[in-house]
């Protein structure tokens, strides 16, 4: 395993889904950016705290309905990686989804079916958030405020 991220290198992002087509999918788009590199992939809670604990990712994106819970995953990733940042990537977009996983740390949500250009732009600006925490002692990992902006 690869152990903390370099501060300099590409931005690590670790996928959490189910859809094991979703996660090769998400993979590629991911591993096709130069600033990028896949951190691994998860497909059960379990899964994804044990590799976001090994592989110190910047992003982790996750799905809401994950086996295990996406509130529980999110909750734990958030206390084992310092300065990391969950963008939950959800085909549920209602209000009362979102306001659950901000209270347990998510930094962005997007609704599935957003282009790759919105995705990786959020990938982008949080692990840009994630880096300048890990420099500034931040172990937070979500924003003062919750969520971003919502988008669908």
């Amino acid at each position: 395993m690869s152990g903390p991220a370099a501060p300099d290198g590409p931005l690590r992002v670790l996928i959490c889904d189910d859809n094991e087509m979703l996660r090769a999918a998400l993979a590629e788009v991911v591993g096709a950016q130069p600033d990028l590199a896949l951190a691994g992939s998860a497909a059960d809670a379990e899964e994804a705290i044990r590799l976001a604990t090994a592989e110190q990712p910047h992003v982790v994106v996750l799905d809401v309905r994950f086996p295990g819970g996406g509130p529980h995953t999110a909750r734990q990733i958030t206390r084992a990686v310092p300065g990391v940042r969950i963008l939950v990537f959800s085909a549920y977009g209602d209000q009362a989804t979102r306001s659950e996983m901000a209270a347990v740390g998510v930094a962005d949500y997007l609704v599935k079916g957003t282009t790759n250009a919105r995705l990786l732009a959020g990938i982008r600006a949080l692990g840009a958030e994630a880096r300048s925490a890990t420099t500034s002692g931040d172990r937070a990992g979500g924003t003062p405020d919750g969520l971003r902006t919502p988008r669908e």
